[in-house]
Order: structure tokens, then sequence, then C-alpha cells
């Protein structure tokens, strides 16, 4: 079972609700609707996307972080390595 399991259907509701940002964005757009409310949209659908992304991050370190850790090894040393690289693209965006 992937770290998200205890959280999938709160990640599902989540992502769906940022699809639904995004289609509105598109339709602001065909629209022609002010830039500056279409940026200001965007912008909330970016913090929504991050708002899961630290979900996930935090079921990971507590679900499949933790496990290696107490593994130990090479399988421990590749979780944190993940782990790491995947802060560093959340922190990078």
């Amino acid at each position: 079972m992937h770290g998200y399991g205890e959280d999938k259907a709160k990640v599902i509701a989540r992502l769906r609700r940022i699809e639904g940002q995004v289609r509105a964005v598109t339709q602001m757009v065909e629209d022609d609707k002010y830039c500056i409310d279409v940026l200001t949209q965007i912008s909330a659908a970016n913090s929504a996307l991050k708002s899961v992304a630290l979900l996930l991050l935090d079921d990971h370190l507590g679900h499949c972080v933790r496990e290696a850790s107490v593994e130990g090894g090479d399988v421990a040393d590749e979780k944190l390595r993940e782990a790491s690289a995947a802060i560093a693209r959340l922190v990078k965006s």
C-alpha cells in the first residue's frame, strides 16, 4: 500500500477540486476576463496543488520512509534520497 492510502479519498477530492479550478481558469480566458483575475485564480490553483503535494509528502514520510528506516540499510538510504529529492523539487516550485 502507498503512503497516501489512508488519505486517498481526501487527495482525490482535492485534485478534483483543483481540476475544476483549472477548467474555470480556461473559461475565464475564453471569456476574456481581466488578466489579474486570471492570474489570481492560477495562483490559487498552484497553492492548492502545493497543499496536496505537502499532504502526499507527509504521508510518504510517515509511511514509506518510516518503514524503510525500520528495515535499514540500502532501502532506508534510498527512501531518504527520494524524500530529499522530492522536497528539493517542492522548494524550487
